[in-house]
């Protein structure tokens, strides 16, 4: 069984690298529909539809134009990669909407961003 260490992790916006990603978190959901017909005494399933959201932690650069690019409301194409971007690396790949951000700032510490968002359509999961 492979491990990999976070500091393989690779985000990318439309085409450009987001250079100070610190973490990333994609969340999957599908819905279930009752199909349990009467006179059963365990319940049954059938799957619905799916959604998935995203969530971004940088530290902060206005230098960086995939950050740049992630303001609320904007609809971006995305990679998350987990392993890295070397061939027969995985990807967690689609389009989303920013829906929301927020900026910490302490005295002592790295002024840092979060983002996050909402899948719109599919997340393909193949490799690079």
């Amino acid at each position: 069984m492979a491990t990999h260490h976070g500091k393989e992790g690779v985000v990318t916006i439309g085409s450009d690298t987001l250079g100070n990603a610190t973490g990333f978190t994609i969340d999957t959901t599908h819905d279930v529909v009752e199909d349990t017909p009467l006179g059963n005494s365990m319940k049954s399933y059938i799957v619905g539809r799916g959604t998935y959201t995203f969530s971004i932690d940088m530290n902060f650069d206005e230098t960086d134009t995939a950050q740049t690019n992630l303001v609320q409301g904007a609809e971006l194409t995305f990679a998350f990669l987990p392993e890295g971007n070397a061939s027969g690396d995985r990807k967690f790949s689609g389009t989303g909407i920013v829906t929301g951000m927020s900026v910490g700032v302490t005295l002592d510490g790295v002024t840092t961003r979060t983002v996050s968002g909402q899948g719109n359509g599919g997340l393909t999961i193949g490799t690079v």
